[in-house]
């Protein structure tokens, strides 16, 4: 594990180039590279939070450059070829590099051994099209994005790439169905502008056109979230008015990794905002996944989502999901 902690935290290092944080708000043909530092991050940051051999020292020299990293990774990984989530690191960073096969095979390797995982399948499955020179999904693809839509109906990129993959056999009625019932799990940008490639699958496949996007229903663990900055504390400290704010949901198992993350700035305090799978980091841990979660505000002093010294937050607030009031935080607060 040691191998693959080392290899981990340099290629995030390396990936992110110090942004440890972009925010990714679940458009489904956001760029890969965003996800793919998102993805490496969250797993040295698990590695290392929830790994206490990581804090001791190492004989393992650690690599200096990301090929050294991925050359150390695939040592590894060859020692212990059973390590799903080793498999899923080695294809990011490939992908990262632009190498569509290898990472392809990585991915690949990662589904095998998580048959039933939705985001190992999603992820094994646009890695084959991104392979391919015309980009499509094949009928690999295909059954690996139908069984995770078996496993978990709601899981929004796998229904993405299936209407994706069936306008590619140009079956745009297919498509228009599939791509249907995301309308009502994005956002209002976002559902605006699939609404567009959905009515022109309808058009083209001699149906018509739907008016308008259909009533939002509430996200699945929609969360309703109102942050207030203390007024006594406000008083007695000076704040910068652009100084950023987060507002994140995290597992209550203690992993760091947030699953759901906003970024305001303080002078639109106080907030009243709500987070949902559209707020998701990582599509493969996501607010309609979980039971319970953890609320905290942060007032970041570098700007970035991780906390760092001089920080400011509210008390941790645990909710049980879904929740039917707001949950309030206050950010200054005397314990």
């Amino acid at each position: 594990m040691t191998g693959f902690v080392t290899a981990a935290v340099l290629i995030g290092l390396l990936v992110l180039g110090g942004a440890l944080w972009p925010l990714w708000r679940g458009a489904p043909r956001t760029a890969s590279g965003l996800l793919v530092a998102l993805g490496l991050c969250a797993f040295a940051l698990y590695r290392l939070v929830g790994t206490p051999q990581a804090l001791q020292p190492q004989a393992t020299q650690a690599p200096v450059t990301l090929d050294g990293a991925i050359t150390q990774l695939k040592d590894q990984l060859q020692r212990d070829p059973q390590a799903a989530e080793g498999w899923q690191l080695l294809g990011r960073a490939l992908a990262s590099q632009g190498k569509a096969t290898e990472a392809r095979d990585a991915f690949e390797r990662a589904a095998k051994l998580l048959p039933d995982d939705p985001g190992a399948l999603v992820e094994a499955a646009q890695a084959r099209s991104l392979a391919d020179p015309n980009r499509r999904l094949d009928d690999t693809a295909v059954s690996m994005l139908e069984h995770a839509l078996q496993v978990d109906p709601t899981q929004q990129r796998a229904r993405w790439f299936l209407g994706v993959a069936q306008r590619q056999r140009n079956q745009p009625a297919k498509a228009a169905d599939t791509w249907t019932p995301l309308l009502t799990q994005v956002d209002a940008a976002t559902a605006k502008s699939l609404l567009e490639q959905i009515n022109a699958a309808r058009t083209e496949a001699g149906e018509p056109a739907l008016a308008d996007v259909p009533a939002s229903s509430t996200p699945a663990n929609a969360l309703r979230v109102q942050v207030a900055l203390d007024p006594d504390f406000a008083a007695r400290v000076r704040l910068r008015g652009d100084a950023t704010v987060f507002v994140i949901a995290r597992a209550t198992n203690g992993a760091p990794m947030p699953v759901a993350v906003q970024k305001h700035t303080l002078q639109e305090l106080p907030l009243d905002i709500t987070l949902s799978d559209a707020d998701s980091p990582m599509p493969t841990q996501t607010l309609s996944a979980l039971k319970d979660v953890e609320l905290i505000a942060r007032i970041s002093s570098s700007g970035d989502a991780m906390r760092s010294e001089g920080d400011l937050e509210s008390a941790p607030v645990r909710v049980m999901l879904p929740a039917k009031d707001p949950v309030k935080l206050m950010i200054g607060a005397k314990p």
